[in-house]
């Protein structure tokens, strides 16, 4: 650990410990508050892909949820949409085929 006052009057002194490997941190009254670390190199261009055999993305992983989630998710949540126009937007969904959820008052 070094203090802000060494770290700055040493600083050529700590980069060639960081180099070396080693971590230094910095102490501000005692405190740490940054850390000098070695930067790793390169590894070169990331390439895409690589997980594809041990990432799945189910087939239906972007249906809408069921209504008891959505009612329990949004169970405290202050509404100003009124009983008639609940009942109105939920016989439009069913014709649509959309869900739709209720909004928070702004």
């Amino acid at each position: 650990m070094a203090n802000v006052y060494e770290a700055k009057t040493h600083l050529s002194r700590l980069l060639r410990r960081v180099r070396a490997g080693e971590e230094i941190i910095i102490a501000d009254a005692g405190r740490p508050v940054a850390r000098l670390v070695p930067i790793t190199a390169d590894r070169g261009p990331r390439v895409l892909g690589g997980d594809e055999d041990l990432v799945t993305i189910a087939d239906d992983f972007d249906a809408p949820l069921p209504d008891e989630f959505t009612d329990a998710f949004y169970a405290g949540a202050s509404t100003t949409i009124t009983t008639a126009a609940a009942e109105g937007r939920a016989s439009r969904s069913k014709r649509s085929g959309q869900r739709t959820t209720k909004r928070r008052a702004r």
